[in-house]
């Protein structure tokens, strides 16, 4: 006499659980632990899907704006509009190359380095991309015209005593003249980067006890919705130019006009003086 087949006994949703077609164990679905967020019926949620959809490090709630630009986005677009300045400078390197011919460039004297820290231990270099950022900025230019360019981009960054802040410097050393033309011309390269508009004009500034002028701007960085200050100071003399950019939480919630750009002035002689060595 033939048996007839167990019968399966009923699902919890009162109709027989189907067989697996992948072997083991049958298991119903559960209900979600977020019952306004369902899957579609009949589907499973992803292994390791997580309900709601969890936003990503540095963006807002879903549905809301992110509170503002993540740190590391924010710092990278301080760079590039640095490294626009050092763009700026190699074309006014192969101008003033070519209009002065084959002669009347000054004697190689100084140079300038990547210091593992600067303004007194309080910054710390993060990146040196002299030879990434740096060389692409200065592709264009690069001929014989120009006298031994060599660039210097580096970041730095200090949590003291505003933590999160940055500085960036950008520039390059050989032989170059008209240094006034080249510090304007580096400042104005800067105003013309992504993300960047000018807020302050560019002015002339001799800090106290110094026989060195650097021309100071203040730009406004846009991620979004949302604007940070950025103060900028450039120098340069017939060996070395370069463009400093100083980033605090601090100073980019401040007004443009709030900034005190003969401080960021200041700042960029001591930078100067740490990174620009003798050669030899």
């Amino acid at each position: 006499m033939t048996m007839p087949p167990p019968q399966q006994p009923p699902g919890p949703y009162g109709s027989p659980q189907p067989p697996n077609p992948y072997g083991g164990q049958y298991h119903a679905p559960q209900p979600s632990p977020h019952p306004h967020q369902q899957p579609y019926p009949g589907q499973q949620p992803y292994p390791g899907q997580v309900y709601p959809p969890q936003p990503y490090p540095g963006q807002g709630a879903w549905g809301q704006p992110p509170s503002g630009p993540p740190r590391r986005n924010r710092t990278g677009m301080v760079i590039g509009i640095v490294v626009g300045s050092l763009v700026a400078f190699g074309a006014v390197s192969a101008v003033v190359a070519g209009v002065a011919g084959g002669g009347g460039f000054p004697e190689a004297k100084y140079r300038l380095t990547v210091p593992k820290t600067v303004l007194d231990g309080k910054y710390t270099l993060v990146q040196d991309l002299s030879d990434t950022e740096g060389k692409q900025a200065l592709a264009g230019s690069r001929d014989a015209r120009i006298r031994d360019p060599k660039p210097i981009v580096a970041q730095y960054s200090s949590d003291s005593p505003d933590p999160g802040s940055a500085l960036v410097i950008s520039g390059m050393y050989g032989r170059f003249k008209d240094p006034a033309g080249a510090r304007k011309k580096m400042l104005a390269g800067a105003e013309d980067a992504e993300g960047a508009s000018l807020a302050v004009p560019a002015r002339d500034i001799t800090p106290a006890g110094s026989d060195i002028t650097v021309s100071c701007e203040v730009l406004t960085m846009k991620k979004g919705s949302v604007k940070s200050t950025l103060p900028m100071c450039a120098w340069a003399d017939e060996n070395t130019g370069a463009s400093v950019a100083i980033f605090t939480p601090e100073i980019a919630r401040q007004q443009p006009g709030a900034v005190d750009l003969a401080k960021i002035a200041e700042i960029t002689l001591k930078l100067r003086a740490e990174s620009r060595q003798p050669i030899g």
